[in-house]
């Protein structure tokens, strides 16, 4: 039996991933949320508290001129690519605190054709950092990647299994973007970016929008035939020494990435181990990322990615499945909307109703992993 503190997602709309210049960043929202709602079988005046997060296509809390004047407290949120996971946490705590018993977290962004324009001041940077070309996120990754690969002796080609199976299960997603597959030459032979990614190997900065409702455990089974339990949520920035995004520094020896800390805290918060993972959704802004990732989170050891990839064991029929609508490679990144979109596929995927390719055996456990610079990371537990 639930308790009333317990959160639970019961309903979750979104907006298809891509480019469409036929509608703004808030009517593809709009349009996200209406969905959640409908999908929960609620109004917008039975909502009692909300959070919303945009990068660059306007103040969320305006959304409310379009779904009604009911004084909702709407709180706004700018976490870079942490804040659908952190719109969710402000949902949840509001929840848990009884200042209400059903809310809604909403993402969204309309971001321009090429590269994400990142103000070096934003940061606490000088324009020097711009000047020189470190605010290219593609350099950094790249650069990190690298790194990476030497030091775990991981072969270039287990980049583009990455990719290949990114694009493989967006082919198949109706709300993805990219829905052609590529295969590892292709994707190997695609024009260089920033050895060692190539074009294929990195997201793209896109559009779209996603929404949940949530419900306190008292209003949980009424509201849902089978709704998805928010086990645990952690948010962790980074610690001192940490080798992050827009870092204009590095000092010697080993750091400890927040994406460990945020993974670590959210299955001790879950009660529940990453060998329990079922379903996952990582960070995969380009295929060195999700490399990454898959280790920091505790999905695998480090060093042990190709063998996982080649063996099929994170394919949707494979033992961790991960990011089966295709990730951030095949989905892009409206960054507002990113991490919901990660909330949106493993809710459906745990209630056996996936857009896409739907995860064999009825999985009872998902996870999502979300980083951003400057240096954060937010994970999730769901389960049924």
């Amino acid at each position: 039996m639930s308790r009333p503190e317990e959160i639970y997602v019961v309903g979750c709309g979104m907006h298809p991933f891509g480019r469409d210049e036929t509608v703004s960043g808030m009517d593809m929202a709009e349009r996200a949320i209406r969905e959640a709602l409908a999908d929960a079988g609620v109004a917008w005046a039975d909502i009692g508290y909300a959070a919303g997060g945009s990068d660059v296509s306007g103040k969320p809390d305006t959304l409310v001129g379009r779904l009604g004047l009911t004084g909702v407290p709407f709180v706004n949120v700018q976490n870079g690519c942490a804040t659908g996971a952190s719109t969710v946490l402000a949902v949840a705590n509001a929840l848990r605190a009884g200042e209400a018993s059903l809310g809604l977290a909403v993402g969204f962004d309309k971001h321009e054709r090429g590269a994400f324009h990142v103000s070096a001041a934003r940061y606490g940077l000088g324009d020097w950092y711009a000047e020189t070309g470190l605010m290219l996120t593609t350099q950094f990754f790249a650069l990190k990647t690298q790194r990476y690969l030497h030091d775990y002796a991981i072969p270039e080609r287990a980049l583009a299994t990455v990719a290949a199976r990114a694009f493989r299960n967006g082919s198949r997603h109706p709300l993805a973007w990219r829905r052609k597959e590529l295969t590892e030459e292709e994707i190997l032979g695609s024009a260089e970016v920033s050895p060692p990614l190539t074009q294929y190997m990195f997201c793209s900065p896109g559009q779209g929008a996603a929404a949940l409702v949530l419900a306190r455990g008292d209003r949980a089974f009424d509201l849902c035939e089978r709704p998805v339990k928010l086990a645990s949520l952690a948010f962790r920035t980074r610690r001192f020494g940490s080798f992050e995004v827009f870092a204009p520094w590095l000092p010697p020896g080993p750091h400890r990435s927040p994406s460990v800390d945020a993974a670590e805290a959210v299955f001790r918060g879950a009660g529940l181990s990453p060998s329990d993972v079922q379903v996952a959704q990582l960070q995969d802004t380009d295929s060195g990322s999700e490399l990454i990732h898959l280790a920091e989170t505790g999905l695998c050891g480090h060093g042990e990615q190709p063998e996982l990839l080649a063996s099929g064991d994170t394919d949707p029929t494979g033992r961790i499945p991960v990011n089966t609508d295709g990730g951030c490679l095949a989905g892009g990144e409206p960054v507002g909307a990113s991490g919901l979109r990660q909330f949106h596929e493993v809710v459906r995927q745990l209630q056996g109703r996936a857009p896409g390719v739907q995860v064999p055996g009825g999985p009872r456990v998902g996870f999502t992993h979300v980083y951003g610079a400057p240096g954060i990371s937010a994970c999730a537990v769901l389960t049924v």
